[in-house]
C-alpha cells in the first residue's frame, strides 16, 4: 500500500463477463465444484497459527479474544485520522476515509478473526481502521530467510458496490517512523493489495526514489493474479511474502495459497538502492482497509468511492505470523551481535535499542488529542532489542529521555519499559512511569526515572537471550511532541 498513491500495474485484467451454461449441461462435477466453493466461502478462522515445518515461528497473532475487543495492545498500535503527525495528507495515497479505533470499524469478532470494517456516516464521511505492529524489526536473518504471512478474507463485496474498497496487508521500513518523508527509499513490501472488489491479488515492491527509479515509482515493481479456487472475496486465502538471504543474490517472493506469482531479485537494481531498504533495523507490518485513493481510482478510471459503493463490508484476518529459517537462526529482528553492554542502551530513530548512541535524531510523538492516556500507550514510538544476555544486579531501571513539546501547552510524555527475560514472548517485568509535563518553550527537557513509577508488574531477573521494549507516548495534551534519539535518549538498566 504505497504511501504516495501508487498504481501497481494490473497484470491480470478485470474478470470478463461469463455466459451462463445451459442447465442441461450441468453435471455432477459442476455440482461438486459449487458445493466445494460454498463450503470454502463459509470456512471459519482456523484458530491457532499453523505449523510451518522447517521454519521457526518468530512472532504471531491469531486474534483470539472477546467479540468487540480491540486487537492486542502488546502487538499492535492503532493509526488515527488522515495521516501521521507531520506526514503527508491522506496518508500520502489520496484515500479519503478517517481512521478510528471505534469498535464499529475495528475489533475482534469472537471467532478468532480481526475485523476491519469501512463505514459511512449520515453526513457522508467514510471511516475505517488501520493498525501496525509495535515491532519494527522484522528482517531476514543474515544468511537465512524470513516469511511474513496472513490468512485473510477480503471484504465480500463486488461490482459497483465495491468501488473504492482498498484492503491491504503490507510492511514498511522502520526508518519511516518519525520521518514520514523518506518513502520509498526505506522500502515497502505489499504482501496483499486488492481494489474495487476484483478477484485479483497484487504483490508490489516499492523502493528507490519517487518518481521513477529502479522500482518504477510510483507504480512499484508489481504483479497480480486471481485467487486460486474461490474468489478473493468469497473465502479466506493465505498471502505470503519471503525475503531470502540464503544465496549470494538476495530475493523477494510473493505467494497466494502457496503459489508463487511474483519475485524481485537484488540483481535487478543498483547496490545502493537495495542496501537502503535492507540494511536498516527491519520492517513493521500493517493491516488496513482504505477507501478511495490513487490505486482504486486508477483501476476504476474515475474517482471512488461512488454513490453506489456500499459500506459495512469487513476484511477478516485469521492470523498474521512471521517465521525465519537458516542464517543466524534467530528472531528476524535479532541483531547479529547482541549489545556488548546490556546496562546502557540508546533509543534509535529506526525503532531499535543499541549499545552505541549514533548521531542525534528525533521522532514525533503523536498528540493525545485532548484525551487522557495516562498509563495506556497511545500511538507510541516503540524501541526494541533482542538477544540480550546479562546478570541482574539487584538495581532498578534508569533513563534520561530528551523530550520537547515546542510551544504546546500542557503536554505530558510517558514511558513504559518491558522486559522479556528469555525471549519467549511473555513480559516478565513491566514498568510504567508517571508522565512528564513539558513546558511550552522550545527546547529539549530531561524526562528521567525521578518521576517515579506509576505502576509495575512482575519481577527482574537474569537476561538469557531476552528482549527489552520501550514505549514512549503523549499521555495528555493537544499537540505532538518530539523525542530525541541517537545519543540523546538513554536507558540505564540493572544488568551486568
Amino acid at each position: 500500500m504505497s504511501t504516495t498513491g501508487s498504481i501497481p500495474p494490473a497484470t491480470s485484467p478485470a474478470p470478463a463477463l461469463r455466459r451462463r451454461a445451459p442447465r442441461a449441461t450441468l453435471g455432477v462435477s459442476a455440482l461438486v465444484v459449487a458445493l466445494l466453493a460454498a463450503v470454502l466461502a463459509a470456512q471459519p478462522a482456523r484458530g491457532d497459527v499453523p505449523s510451518a515445518p522447517g521454519w521457526d515461528l518468530a512472532w504471531s497473532d491469531d486474534f483470539e479474544g472477546a467479540a468487540g475487543s480491540l486487537p492486542s495492545s502488546e502487538n499492535w498500535q492503532i493509526d488515527l485520522g488522515h495521516g501521521y503527525p507531520g506526514g503527508p495528507a491522506n496518508w500520502g495515497t489520496g484515500e479519503i476515509q478517517r481512521y478510528t479505533d471505534s469498535p464499529e470499524n475495528l475489533g475482534l469478532d469472537g471467532n478468532g478473526n480481526l475485523r476491519i470494517t469501512p463505514r459511512k456516516s449520515a453526513s457522508g464521511e467514510w471511516t475505517s481502521s488501520r493498525i501496525e505492529t509495535h515491532r519494527g524489526d522484522f528482517k531476514a536473518p543474515e544468511g537465512g530467510t524470513m516469511r511474513i504471512e496472513g490468512r485473510i478474507r477480503m471484504p465480500d463485496v463486488t461490482g459497483d458496490a465495491a468501488l473504492g474498497y482498498w484492503p491491504a496487508f503490507w510492511a514498511l521500513g522502520s526508518p519511516y517512523r518519525g520521518n514520514y518523508w523518506n518513502w520509498p527509499g526505506i522500502g515497502e513490501f505489499d504482501v496483499m493489495e486488492n481494489v474495487n472488489g476484483l478477484n485479483t491479488v497484487w504483490g508490489v515492491l516499492h523502493c528507490g526514489v519517487n518518481p521513477g527509479g529502479p522500482c518504477n515509482e510510483t507504480q512499484g515493481l508489481g504483479a497480480s493474479r486471481t485467487c486460486p479456487g474461490p474468489a478473493c472475496q468469497a473465502a479466506f486465502h493465505t498471502y505470503t511474502f519471503e525475503w531470502d538471504r540464503s544465496s549470494p543474490t538476495e530475493e523477494f517472493r510473493w505467494y497466494v495459497d502457496g503459489q508463487q506469482y511474483h519475485s524481485v531479485s537484488e540483481s535487478q537494481m543498483d547496490a545502493g538502492t537495495w542496501s537502503d531498504m535492507t540494511s536498516h533495523a527491519g520492517y513493521f507490518i500493517l493491516l488496513n482497509v482504505a477507501m478511495g485513493g490513487a490505486f482504486p481510482d486508477g483501476v476504476a478510471g474515475h474517482a471512488t468511492p461512488t454513490a453506489a459503493t456500499v459500506p459495512g463490508h469487513s476484511m477478516l484476518v485469521d492470523y498474521v505470523a512471521v517465521w525465519t529459517k537458516g542464517g543466524d537462526g534467530g528472531d528476524p529482528g535479532d541483531p547479529t551481535d547482541p549489545p556488548a553492554d546490556p546496562s546502557t542502551l540508546y533509543l534509535g530513530s529506526d525503532g531499535t535499542l543499541g549499545s552505541a548512541g549514533g548521531s542525534s535524531g528525533s521522532v514525533t510523538l503523536a498528540s493525545a488529542g485532548g484525551a487522557n492516556h495516562d498509563g495506556s500507550p497511545h500511538q507510541p514510538q516503540t524501541f526494541t532489542v533482542s538477544g540480550v544476555d546479562g546478570s541482574y544486579t539487584g538495581g532498578s531501571t534508569g533513563f534520561d529521555l530528551f523530550v520537547d513539546a515546542g510551544t504546546t501547552v500542557a503536554n505530558g510524555q510517558q514511558v513504559r519499559i518491558s522486559y522479556d527475560r528469555t525471549g519467549d514472548g511473555s513480559w516478565d517485568r513491566t514498568e510504567t512511569y508517571h508522565y512528564f509535563a513539558t513546558d511550552p518553550v522550545p527546547g529539549y527537557e530531561h524526562y528521567t526515572e525521578s518521576r517515579g513509577l506509576k505502576s509495575s508488574s512482575g519481577s527482574h531477573g537474569d537476561m538469557n537471550g531476552g528482549r527489552i521494549r520501550v514505549e514512549v507516548w503523549n499521555a495528555i495534551g493537544n499537540g505532538p511532541s518530539t523525542l530525541g534519539t541517537g545519543d540523546q535518549s538513554v536507558l540505564e538498566l540493572p544488568f551486568g
